[in-house]
C-alpha cells in the first residue's frame, strides 16, 4: 500500500506542475504572511516551530442567530485565494475532508453558488518535492460546510474532528502529537499535525453556530506550519469566507 500511495503522490506532483492556482501571489515574504494572520484575526502568531498553542482564555459567546447563505473567496493580506484545490491534491483519498456531521442539516440552495473549497497561495509559493518531481502547492486548502443550526459548536467540532481524523488515518495520514483546541468568542478551532505521504501537514478544524470546516496547511520549507500560526489563519479564513 505504501508504494501505491507514493506513486499516486508523484502523479499528483506531476499533474500539479501544469497549473497551480488562478492568480499570481503577492510579493509578501513568508514572514510577512505569518504576521498578517495576527492582524486579520486579532491574534499574533507565536514564533517557533514546536506547534504549541497557548489556550485562549475566551469562551464561545451565546448564539447570535447569524446564519450563512454562501462561502466567498476571502481577501487575506499577503495571500492570493481562489476556488478549488489550487491545482494540487494528493489523490487516493488523502485530501482532508469534513465528515462526522451527519446530525447537522446543511443549508438548502444551489451548490454551484457555494465555494466550498478554497485554496490560498503565499509568496514565494510552497514547493513540494518527491524524488525528481516538484510542484507548487497552496499555503492551505480549506473546505467548508454550511448548516441551518449548530446547537453546540464545541461538541460538533469534536465529533467532526474525531470522525475526519479516523477516516484520514485509514487512507494513510499519520497524526502526530496532541490535538490543540483554541476558542474565542466567535469560533472553536482544533488542530493537529500529521504526515501525509512524507509531507508534514498541519490540519485545523473549526466550527461556529452556522458552519464548520477544515483548513489543511501544506509545509513551508519542508517544515510543519506551527499550530500557533495555523490557528489565526484559520480564524481569518472563516471570518473572510462566511457570508450572511
Amino acid at each position: 500500500m505504501r508504494r501505491i500511495r507514493a506513486v499516486v503522490a508523484v502523479a499528483a506532483l506531476a499533474s500539479a506542475v501544469v497549473g497551480c492556482g488562478g492568480a499570481e501571489p503577492s510579493d509578501a515574504k513568508p514572514s510577512d504572511v505569518r504576521s498578517s494572520a495576527g492582524k486579520a484575526s486579532g491574534e499574533q502568531p507565536a514564533a517557533g516551530g514546536e506547534g504549541e498553542t497557548t489556550p485562549s482564555p475566551e469562551k464561545l459567546a451565546a448564539d447570535p442567530g447569524t446564519r450563512y447563505t454562501a462561502i466567498a473567496v476571502p481577501v487575506l493580506e499577503g495571500l492570493v485565494c481562489d476556488e478549488g484545490d489550487g491545482g494540487f491534491h494528493y489523490g487516493s483519498d488523502l485530501d482532508m475532508s469534513v465528515t462526522g456531521d451527519d446530525d447537522l442539516k446543511e443549508i438548502e440552495g444551489d451548490s454551484q453558488d457555494v465555494a466550498d473549497e478554497v485554496s490560498c497561495f503565499g509568496s514565494p509559493r510552497n514547493v513540494l518535492r518527491k524524488g525528481t518531481m516538484s510542484a507548487s502547492a497552496p499555503m492551505f486548502t480549506a473546505r467548508t460546510n454550511l448548516y441551518e443550526h449548530v446547537v453546540d459548536p464545541t461538541a460538533a467540532l469534536n465529533r467532526i474532528f474525531d470522525a475526519s481524523v479516523e477516516q484520514a488515518t485509514g487512507y494513510g495520514r499519520t497524526f502526530t502529537g496532541e490535538a490543540k483546541t483554541v476558542t474565542d468568542s466567535s469560533l472553536v478551532v482544533k488542530c493537529r499535525q500529521n504526515v501525509t505521504d512524507t509531507f508534514p501537514m498541519t490540519t485545523c478544524f473549526w466550527a461556529d453556530y452556522g458552519a464548520a470546516g477544515v483548513v489543511d496547511f501544506f509545509p513551508a520549507d519542508d517544515q510543519y506550519v506551527p499550530i500557533d500560526s495555523a490557528v489565526p489563519w484559520t480564524r481569518a479564513f472563516a471570518a473572510g469566507a462566511l457570508r450572511k
